[in-house]
């Protein structure tokens, strides 16, 4: 049996003073675990919260934190900055950004090195393959993670005749077909449209469930060919076709307010949405709940935080590692922002599993996430997942929008996606 995460940071704590003579090359030299990290993160995922907590718990230490921007900014500039520049000493790195980074694990520390060999053991073991390189070095540490539940207002489903307790919603609609028929009764019994778009949640749910997506498990590039692919997006022009999608793009200007004006009566909702609804509907405040989605499950959004190889203070960076991602760090770290933790111990917590909110009625927010990323199979994603990802899901936005006919749109996805990756 492999060694928790505990007592790796056990292990790490004697190596973290020779640091320097085994990763900087400094002559035997010892680190300063309390010199000040230069720390990059984006926005949106709670880092301040996460050094303030940091430095609660170890005083001496210091941490300059940079929000560089938005995901695909900060790994612009991380890209950037290995390419010559000066680079953090942590960074974080979004899921979907992820591979390219991997594909080039020698610009990052292996934390094995640090951690003993089985420092990856604690997570979800999708987020850590996803942060392994094919020689084995683990590139980073898996933060968080985006589980999926489906969000849906209660009030709306009454009126149409529909059961409104999560459990009896999720039985109803537990296969993709399920969840078609239901949005028909729907629409039927109201006019109005069932689910805000087929694009991300549906494509983006679907193609998430799959044991095999874009890549091989050896690396090969599959998804013009993967049936599993195809049958995912199937799912979501299934769903256009029958008319109950009110083809509003999420994050369009048109969804924020389609979700307090009851436009839609379900959207897609990964764990760092939850606040979004809140934020974007407060007049609802109870009349949301949260069931699984159909299928096996899902997983949207997650992050690493990574040591670059050149940063100058790896001992401070992994300091902050060992104290704030361990188990019970982001056990803690949840109960005080609502960061849903990759730690497995984390997800299989009290805090976790019965954590519910108000505006949500009832619903067992934290058991529904919880299950959604233990249950999904884990997929291999190459450098251009992102990219072959977007080209799909946008020409399903052609499609709400009129401008892919239904019987040509995966033939237009594939050679969108060709054009994308330079294919």
């Amino acid at each position: 049996m492999k060694r928790p995460l505990a007592a790796a940071v056990a292990a790490a704590a004697v190596l973290v003073v020779t640091l320097a003579g085994c990763a900087s090359g400094g002559g035997g030299a010892k680190e300063d675990p309390n010199a000040e990290a230069d720390f990059w993160s984006f926005t949106g995922i709670a880092a301040k919260d996460h050094v303030s907590e940091y430095l609660n718990k170890v005083p001496a230490a210091k941490v300059k934190l940079t929000e560089v921007g938005s995901t695909t900014e900060t790994a612009t500039a991380l890209t950037a900055a290995l390419a010559g520049g000066k680079v953090p000493d942590l960074v974080m790195i979004q899921g979907d950004d992820l591979p390219r980074f991997v594909e080039n694990s020698a610009n990052f520390v292996d934390l094995r090195t640090l951690g003993g060999d089985d420092v990856g053991s604690s997570y979800l073991g999708w987020a850590t393959e996803a942060a392994t390189a094919k020689d084995g070095s683990i590139v980073g540490i898996p933060t968080d993670v985006g589980g999926l539940g489906f969000a849906y207002r209660a009030d709306l489903f009454e009126k149409a005749g529909l059961p409104t307790e999560p459990g009896e919603v999720a039985k109803m609609w537990s296969t993709w077909d399920d969840f078609i028929a239901m949005g028909k009764k729907y629409t039927a019994a109201t006019g109005q449209p069932f689910v805000d778009n087929i694009e991300t949640s549906i494509f983006f749910s679907t193609v998430n469930q799959v044991t095999e997506k874009y890549y091989s498990p050896d690396g090969k590039l599959v998804y013009d060919t993967n049936p599993q692919v195809k049958g995912a997006f199937d799912v979501a022009v299934k769903t256009h076709d029958a008319g109950i999608s009110a083809g509003i793009a999420a994050f369009s200007s048109g969804w924020a307010p389609g979700k307090a004006n009851g436009a839609f009566a379900v959207t897609t909702a990964p764990s760092w949405m939850l606040k979004g609804i809140k934020t974007d509907a407060p007049g609802t405040s109870g009349l949301w709940r949260i069931a699984s989605v159909p299928g096996v499950g899902g997983n949207w959004g997650g992050s690493v935080i990574a040591i670059p190889a050149r940063a100058a203070h790896k001992a401070a960076a992994w300091q902050f590692i060992k104290t704030m991602m361990s188990p019970e760090g982001q056990e803690e770290h949840f109960t005080k922002t609502g960061t849903f933790p990759a730690s497995t111990a984390a997800l299989a917590s009290t805090s976790v599993l019965s954590y519910t909110d108000p505006f949500y009625g009832e619903s067992k927010i934290g058991k529904v996430i919880s299950d959604s990323v233990q249950k999904f199979p884990p997929f291999y994603n190459g450098p251009d997942t992102s990219a072959i990802g977007s080209a799909l899901l946008n020409t399903l936005v052609e499609v709400e929008t009129g401008n892919v006919k239904s019987d040509q749109a995966w033939q237009t996805a594939v050679n969108n996606a060709k054009t994308a990756i330079g294919g």
